[in-house]
């Protein structure tokens, strides 16, 4: 073989592998584009969800927010319409009270009987009666009868002491150890609390529970 046939057959193997090492070459750089692009689909996958999750939460810390702030006005609404309900409740009742003090014989078959209910409550036979100031004076005169006649089974004194309220009597043992304020403005206050539990009670067996009206 001449030298001229040994260079083409060297020049033909060198292009040989130089074909061979481009194909291998672009073989490569075609997985590393393939690589590549999976894994930047694979972050901007990542990002979206990321992305995603933070608007859920942002989205979720908003509508608390709202709820809360939406419970802490129904809850200020509801706690101004109790009072008004209780407020009005016992206008009405300090009304008629007032007019029942105007109404002699009925005042006096009231308070025979208030006498009576809390003689009931309280043990001894030997009882004080307080009164208000223009009580005492209407009553003082006869006193032993009306108050015979209220309790039969004790004897119940005309206190010295006058008290403040409109009507009504504090009936009390003589040491004072035992007093039964039934004075209209402690059975009043007695009322009013009475009048707001029930109020409460009323209004949230007609509302839904506030849980269930948010949350569900």
């Amino acid at each position: 073989m001449n030298a001229e046939v040994q260079v083409r057959a060297l020049e033909t193997a060198l292009l040989a592998r130089a074909r061979e090492l481009v194909r291998e070459h672009l073989d490569k750089a075609e997985s590393e584009k393939q690589r590549i692009l999976h894994e930047v689909a694979q972050a901007l996958r990542l990002a979206e969800e990321h992305e995603i999750l933070k608007a859920k939460v942002d989205a979720e810390r908003l509508m608390r927010r709202r709820v809360q702030a939406a419970e802490i006005r129904m809850q200020g609404e509801m706690d101004r319409l109790r009072w008004t309900l209780v407020q009005a409740v016992v206008s009405g009742v300090r009304d008629r009270l007032a007019r029942l003090v105007e109404d002699a014989p009925a005042y006096e078959r009231h308070l025979a009987a208030q006498l009576a209910a809390s003689a009931e409550r309280i043990d001894g036979h030997a009882l004080v009666a307080e009164l208000n100031a223009r009580d005492r004076a209407h009553f003082a005169p006869r006193w032993e009868a009306f108050a015979s006649s209220a309790v039969p089974a004790k004897h119940i004194a005309l206190g010295a002491a006058t008290h403040d309220g409109s009507g009504g009597a504090i009936l009390r043992t003589p040491n004072n150890h035992v007093r039964i304020d039934d004075t209209f403005e402690g059975r009043l206050d007695r009322l009013a609390d009475a009048v707001h539990a029930a109020v409460l009670e009323r209004l949230f067996a007609a509302v839904p529970h506030m849980e269930a009206l948010f949350h569900g």
